[in-house]
């Protein structure tokens, strides 16, 4: 059986973003729960990784160092507004440097092979945050941080950012729009919250051809989202060849989330990493890393992260494809419509 890595701190409890906040606490509780009450230590043979604080260098690889400092500035205050979105507590800030550590040490634990792949179950969650502001309840950039630990610190060429979070991943893009090291992949809701990810942000300068949006409307589940992973994102990320795969799992495409207008369901989930663990296999000896984005139906989140988690404990033949039949019949425009565009770009979309 793979060894699958997870993060998990009591820490991350303590960031509260206040009463009827949909990023609240009981999001991880919710989780955390569950694993202890399915034993997945026991029957997935889960192995914890000890989170750290990130470095302040490793922050400051992604973020401007005055935005650090107005985060820090909010650590032991009652409650500090950053957005209309975004707030804090009195330990936010250290949660915000343990997510991002925590996170960093999962990325090393698979590079270093202690594990197979890993799931960091951290928060404040993170692929909103941009350079010089937090917003959409994200503090810190963890998974762009990721990419570059990885390539700064373990020797990584290339590094693929998948992320199905219902919400476009605004500041995972901007981290890395003008780069051909980072490999950015997003499908999401739109138009909706942030607002970016539309079909023609491609990147710019050395970076064209690798941002990859796929935005879609509401109404879309396993079917839609398996065959825009196995037709656009397996290609691509197979041309790319990778040294290691990192995925910001937003779990708000589940399909009675209710910020969401998606229609996944736990085993969706389960199947949409089965893709991705074959493409790791095949271009980065399954080098997969994980990472909470949303999710707010405390039920769905607690069974997408089981589903994620069986199906990276799963041994590769005895992994099973769901036959999952698109929900949207605007499908087949929109896979037709990102080949069109990206097919310049990656020779495997013609």
């Amino acid at each position: 059986m793979p060894k699958v890595g997870i993060v998990r701190h009591s820490i991350y409890l303590e960031h509260d973003p206040g009463p009827y906040h949909p990023e609240s606490p009981e999001r991880l509780r919710a989780i955390y729960s569950m694993i202890d009450q399915e034993k997945l230590l026991q029957t997935l043979g889960l192995v914890e990784i000890d989170a750290r604080k990130a470095a302040r260098e490793e922050i400051e690889w992604i973020h401007d160092p005055r935005y650090i400092d107005l985060v820090a500035s909010t650590a032991k205050r009652t409650y500090v507004s950053l957005d209309p979105d975004t707030s804090t507590s009195p330990e936010s800030y250290e949660a915000a440097l343990m997510a991002a550590g925590g996170l960093l040490e999962a990325v090393k634990a698979v590079h270093d092979g202690t594990v197979d792949r890993a799931f960091a179950l951290v928060r404040p969650p993170g692929h909103h945050a941009e350079r010089d502001r937090g917003m959409g309840f994200c503090l810190f950039n963890n998974v762009a941080i990721a990419a570059e630990y990885a390539l700064k610190r373990l020797g990584a060429k290339r590094v693929a950012i998948a992320d199905w979070d219902l919400h476009h991943g605004n500041a995972t893009q901007h981290s890395f729009y003008e780069r051909s090291d980072v490999l950015y992949l997003s499908t999401h809701q739109f138009p909706y919250y942030p607002g970016s990810g539309a079909a023609h942000e491609v990147g710019t300068g050395e970076g064209e051809g690798f941002t990859v949006n796929v935005p879609l409307s509401t109404g879309h589940g396993d079917g839609d989202y398996m065959r825009i992973f196995e037709e656009l994102f397996k290609p691509i990320i197979l041309e790319y060849r990778p040294d290691m795969i990192l995925l910001s799992a937003g779990f708000d495409i589940y399909e009675r989330d209710p910020l969401g207008g998606m229609s996944v369901t736990p085993q969706g989930f389960g199947q949409l990493t089965r893709i991705l663990l074959e493409i790791a296999e095949e271009t980065c000896n399954g080098r997969l890393v994980a990472t909470l984005e949303g999710g707010y139906d405390l039920t769905g989140l607690a069974l997408g992260v089981k589903s994620v988690l069986e199906m990276m404990a799963e041994e590769p033949d005895r992994r099973e494809a769901m036959d999952a039949r698109p929900l949207n019949p605007s499908i087949d425009d929109t896979v037709r419509r990102i080949k069109d565009i990206h097919r310049d770009y990656w020779k495997s979309l013609t």
